[in-house]
């Protein structure tokens, strides 16, 4: 990273401002972040009452939550060259001032049509917010020790997002219904746009890689295509002309993003990287942890409001032990993978994860809470003992110039998982109830799915990933 671009408002860290101009940084990329990862959880306390107040099935709640995570998933390698290309401020604040315009959209939504639209928008905002406000702090924190430091602080302060979600959801659906989940998104993005003009200093990297526009297209056509026929397939039939046609064309347009990436001289995801095991492993069980953890939260507020009879705001704190043992045990992962080794430590956490959804499946309308508060927490601590080592693994895999583009496809291919975890378990929570069986022995299909899922993932990392120290 050269002088020039570093060389912003906030300061260089010799000069006697820069601290408190980089506290004022810290803040802003962490409010932004926080901003995202509350979207990310408060949407699932509220899918009870949206259900109930637009009058949709399942697969409508899917499109709501895949909607915004399918282009959050394609968009975000983009995101992060566009900022480097571009300039981090400019594409960090241009990003919160989608974010906030998409969900005023969302709030004011007179249909379902217009919500998914809505979080679309969303999702094209979070995209370019979350690697702009981590490629910003990267440029003011140029040393490598105050760097980890500063992105742990905004891991850790971003992150209570993740545990404010359900609580926040349910207390904003059960008073004012589900626009206002979208709502309190409005003051959040006026006060980051204002504080974020004035406290935030430009920076780029002129060296930055050219946008890879056919890759990044034929990306979100696939996946989109590859969604759209897991989500639409319970309804439409699996055996229906659309369906079909929407498989082939995802295998089609997977095929044609192969052939593009690896003939593109700045390819967004270059398949050589995944010539190293460790690479392929780790974003292999990221993907598995994407998919279970997403596609099961998808389900536990459906589970409490429409299995067990709970009031959404009630709900949204039953959720609360899987984020809260997330964002308490997410800092110590990697301290344990550098102790125990990645192997260990991840291969411990997917079992775990996996033997609580098991759990889960075994769960009914007239089980006591006591007795399923504790699955949910097993499930929130095996998935975070996975993912900062399973990012640590990725970024191992590479050389030191490439570790921030191997974080970026570690958290891609997490968000490609939860986009085909939600469709998936959705599908057979459909099929099971198409053939006759009630929404509860669904939901168990569904939580049973997740967990066989997870510890298969559990199996493959302990054979195959190579364990190596931070």
């Amino acid at each position: 990273m050269t002088a020039h671009e570093t060389a912003t408002k906030t300061g260089s860290p010799g000069t006697p401002d820069a601290r408190p101009s980089r506290a004022a940084l810290l803040t802003v990329t962490c409010l932004g972040q926080f901003m995202v990862l509350l979207d990310s959880t408060i949407v699932g306390a509220a899918l009870p009452d949206m259900q109930q107040r637009l009058h949709t099935r399942l697969n409508g709640l899917q499109w709501i939550v895949d909607a915004y995570v399918l282009l959050v998933a394609m968009l975000l390698l983009s995101g992060g060259v566009f900022a480097d290309r571009f300039g981090r401020k400019r594409v960090f604040l241009t990003g919160v001032a989608v974010f906030t315009a998409a969900s005023v959209l969302c709030a004011l939504a007179p249909s379902l049509g217009w919500l998914i639209a809505g979080r679309v928008v969303q999702g094209i905002g979070a995209a370019a917010l979350s690697p702009g406000s981590l490629a910003l702090l990267a440029a003011a924190y140029p040393a490598p020790q105050e760097r980890v430091k500063a992105i742990g602080l905004w891991a850790g302060l971003s992150g209570i997002g993740l545990a404010a979600g359900p609580l926040a959801g349910g207390i904003l659906a059960e008073a004012f219904g589900w626009p206002a989940i979208f709502v309190v998104n409005a003051p959040i993005g006026v006060v980051l746009l204002l504080a974020g003009l004035r406290v935030l200093g430009e920076s780029r990297n002129p060296g930055a890689p050219s946008i890879d526009i056919p890759g990044t297209v034929l990306s979100v056509l696939a996946v989109g295509a590859l969604t759209y026929g897991l989500i639409e397939g319970g309804s439409r039939g699996w055996t229906s002309p659309v369906i079909l046609a929407s498989f082939a064309a995802a295998v089609v347009l997977l095929a044609a993003f192969v052939a593009v990436e690896g003939r593109s001289p700045a390819p967004m995801l270059p398949l050589r990287l995944f010539r190293q095991q460790l690479f392929t492993v780790s974003n292999t069980a990221m993907v598995v942890v994407g998919f279970a953890l997403m596609g099961s939260a998808f389900f536990f507020s459906q589970f409490f409001v429409s299995v067990q009879g709970s009031t959404v705001l009630r709900a949204g704190l039953q959720t609360l032990p899987t984020s809260l043992a997330m964002v308490v045990v997410s800092p110590y992962a990697g301290r344990f993978a550098a102790r125990y080794g990645f192997r260990i430590v991840v291969t411990t956490g997917l079992a775990l994860a996996g033997l609580g959804l098991l759990a889960l499946g075994f769960v009914h309308a007239d089980t006591a809470y006591g007795n399923v508060w504790w699955r949910l927490a097993i499930a929130g601590t095996g998935f975070a003992l996975t993912m900062s080592p399973l990012t640590g693994a990725a970024i191992q895999a590479v050389s030191p110039q490439e570790g921030g583009l191997a974080s970026g496809i570690s958290s891609t291919t997490r968000q490609i998982g939860a986009v085909l975890g939600v469709a998936v378990l959705g599908a057979i929570v459909r099929t099971r109830e198409s053939g006759g069986a009630s929404f509860e022995a669904g939901l168990d299909t569904a939580f049973v799915a997740a967990g066989a899922v997870t510890l298969a993932g559990a199996v493959f990392t302990g054979l195959w990933l190579v364990k190596s120290r931070g």
